[in-house]
């Protein structure tokens, strides 16, 4: 294989296609939300520029997590959902490359994104959050900050990708409001529950480099009522807000995804695989969206 296809490959790896799909759902989210909780007509020129504008942004950040991630990489076992993509490993590029795709990546995601804002397709306030997307997703990885490895990485990785990245699709068709951002709470939580789930098994490879994630600094008791506080606290939010906030179609729809994080709860700690916890996000993310989409008007 020739060294240009090898690099190909490697960043096809590296860019995690299934979490790049995944935050394509969770941005469609966001746009059937704002459809119907305030009635915004989707342009889809803008949906169509926040959507390549969003996906510089996730593939710099991805490409920067690997490029952090290569040491514990090599320590740890992979699974489908934790130990990163191994590119570096599988395919023996030099670590650099993913520093310059990183970097590539992020600038033509903001560019393309100040553009659409220039040309009236997207909002300043669709723009200040991509930024904070990108800022908070570099931050996690990446020196200085490094927050993966301070203790609240969870905590940005939760916000990021679960209150950040839908109300960036509501911003992008219509206006961000306080009903946009009570809807998202509970979803934020059970993002939470998956980092908790996912980081679990890397935590021997991650205290070995340094990474100071909340697998390796707690007990697994303290991980376990963790779980249960941020899966309790989802499921309190989500009856609270029914009716007012979130429509009865959407909660029965986000009820799917309930088994799944009632047996991540079981299991975490006891098994390796996230996959529990993991499918509850992704069915909690794809039901939601379906059932905001199915009430939009028109």
């Amino acid at each position: 294989m020739s060294d240009a296809a090898e690099t190909a490959r490697a960043l096809w790896l590296a860019s995690r296609p299934s979490q790049v799909a995944l935050v394509a759902l969770v941005y469609a989210l966001g746009v059937g939300m704002a459809r119907a909780l305030i009635g915004a007509a989707v342009s889809w020129d803008a949906v169509g520029v926040g959507a390549a504008a969003l996906l510089g942004v996730a593939l710099g950040v991805h490409y920067a997590n690997e490029y952090a991630d290569v040491e514990t990489d090599r320590l740890t076992e992979r699974t489908p959902f934790s130990g990163g993509s191994g590119a570096v490993e599988r395919t023996g590029i030099g670590r650099t490359v993913l520093a310059r795709a990183a970097t590539v990546a992020t600038l033509l995601g903001l560019g393309g994104a100040v553009v659409g804002w220039s040309t009236g397709r997207l909002s300043v306030t669709a723009l200040a959050l991509l930024a904070s997307i990108a800022v908070a997703g570099l931050a996690y990885s990446l020196p200085p900050a490094a927050l993966v490895r301070r203790g609240v990485g969870e905590l940005t990785n939760a916000v990021l990708g679960g209150t950040l990245l839908p109300l960036y699709g509501v911003a992008v068709v219509g206006r961000v409001s306080a009903t946009a951002v009570l809807a998202v709470l509970p979803f934020t939580l059970l993002v939470g529950c998956n980092l908790l789930a996912t980081h679990w098994p890397d935590r021997e490879a991650d205290a070995a480099v340094g990474k100071r994630t909340l697998a390796v600094r707690w007990s697994l008791a303290g991980l376990r009522r963790a779980y249960w506080l941020l899966a309790t606290g989802a499921v309190a939010l989500t009856v609270g807000l029914t009716g007012r906030v979130l429509p009865v179609p959407v909660v029965a729809a986000q009820a799917l995804a309930l088994p799944a994080l009632l047996w991540g709860g079981a299991v975490l700690t006891r098994q390796r695989s996230p996959f529990p916890a993991v499918s509850a996000m992704v069915v909690h993310a794809g039901a939601s969206a379906f059932a905001w989409w199915w009430l939009a008007p028109g």
